[in-house]
């Protein structure tokens, strides 16, 4: 049965999630399957098959005790409710170099960050994992070829048959940045959406950059919230990306 809450946790991982299998194949802690290219949550195993050389963003700090679907919440929860108070986001400039060492709290159950049942946090899960995978695809590295490669490896690593199904299918299936952007049934789901595309790659080129411009606007997310988004994953992976005018 497909588990999306536990396949998220191979994603953002943990110090105290599951274990993963880096590229070497050696087990990792919740970030092991991001570990093997270049250590922190976000690193080894699986998001290193659909990163290809890439190693995305690194997760540290308070927000890798968390992990999982509660790691990404986190970041969306904070970041929303200073956009709600009207703090003025950072400067990109000012961005930190490391990750802050500040309390990261857990978004609240019952909320749209923190569904309260478990069918609800399924489906969310299944909407970070969409969201991350079609970020991976942003930069159109991971064609039929790539795809194959993947699907190999992905033979090696201790995952369900309906965990390879639903990444084969994500794969395969065109890059829609509306069907990502649909998924969002609450203002506060469309921040995590974005939150998770954000950190599932290291945003390096027009192609990335522009995706997550559009991914904005489809979220109908306020350019200001984007800003405290951005300054959120940045204080917890210590990598600032400028926010697309």
């Amino acid at each position: 049965m497909f588990d999306a809450k536990r396949l998220l946790e191979q994603f953002v991982g943990g110090q105290g999630g599951g274990q993963g299998v880096g590229p070497t194949g050696s087990q990792g802690g919740m970030g092991g399957f991001l570990s093997g290219a270049g250590g922190g949550v976000l690193a080894g195993g699986l998001a290193a098959l659909l990163m290809g050389s890439k190693t995305g963003r690194k997760i540290g700090g308070e927000a890798l005790k968390l992990g999982g679907m509660a790691a990404v919440g986190a970041l969306a929860y904070k970041a929303y409710n200073d956009w709600q108070a009207g703090k003025q986001a950072a400067p990109v400039s000012q961005a930190p170099q490391a990750p802050a060492p500040v309390p990261m709290l857990p978004a609240p159950s019952g909320t749209p960050f923190n569904p309260s049942t478990e069918a609800g946090q399924q489906t969310l899960a299944r909407h970070l994992l969409r969201a991350m995978i079609a970020a991976a695809k942003a930069d159109g590295h991971v064609d039929a070829q790539e795809q194959a490669r993947i699907f190999a490896e992905m033979d090696k690593l201790p995952l369900g048959a309906d965990d390879k199904a639903f990444v084969m299918d994500e794969l395969r299936a065109k890059l829609d940045v509306d069907a990502v952007a649909g998924a969002a049934a609450t203002p506060e789901e469309a921040a995590e959406i974005y939150t998770a595309s954000l950190l599932a790659i290291d945003v390096d080129n027009a192609a990335e950059r522009g995706y997550l411009a559009m991914l904005a606007a489809r979220l109908r997310l306020d350019d200001a919230l984007v800003a405290h988004l951005h300054g959120s994953v940045a204080s917890a992976t210590g990598k600032s990306v400028p926010v697309a005018a």
